[in-house]
């Protein structure tokens, strides 16, 4: 239990590290070839929706980052919940839109699952209706 403890952790702490330097094939290099994600939310937005492969995660941060104004975003982490395998991290997003200049503010909970020593789910909740009103 204590391995799978710092596998968890040390998973967990390469994430959040590699969302932080905007490293997309970092953060996809730590899930595994077949994932479950879920990024709800307004289909005009090309980076929503499901993905079922690992060779998906880069394309979902290459889409979206280059929509936010750099150095604009603002992302903290509130807590991060750990039982077993099941990871949930508790944060509020900020982020002013490149084509609108319109900032939105949301709570936000990713709910991970680490499989074989690998991120195998991925699900986002925030308030959806904020991030596509700050787009249209």
């Amino acid at each position: 239990m204590q391995n799978e403890q710092s596998t968890t952790d040390e998973l967990i702490g390469n994430f959040l590290q590699r969302l932080s330097n905007y490293d997309a094939e970092g953060v996809a290099a730590l899930f595994d070839e077949q994932i479950d994600w879920y990024v709800p939310g307004d289909t005009s937005l090309p980076w929503v929706g499901q993905r079922s492969q690992r060779a998906e995660v880069a394309d979902y941060f290459n889409t979206m980052w280059p929509h936010f104004e750099k150095g604009k975003s603002i992302v903290t982490l509130n807590h991060v919940l750990v039982s077993g395998t099941e990871v949930v991290l508790i944060a509020h997003f900020q982020h002013t839109v490149v084509s609108t200049g319109k900032t939105f503010q949301t709570p936000a909970a990713f709910h991970l699952t680490i499989s074989n020593a690998k991120i195998s789910r991925l699900h986002l909740y925030e308030d959806t209706l904020t991030v596509s009103r700050a787009f249209f």
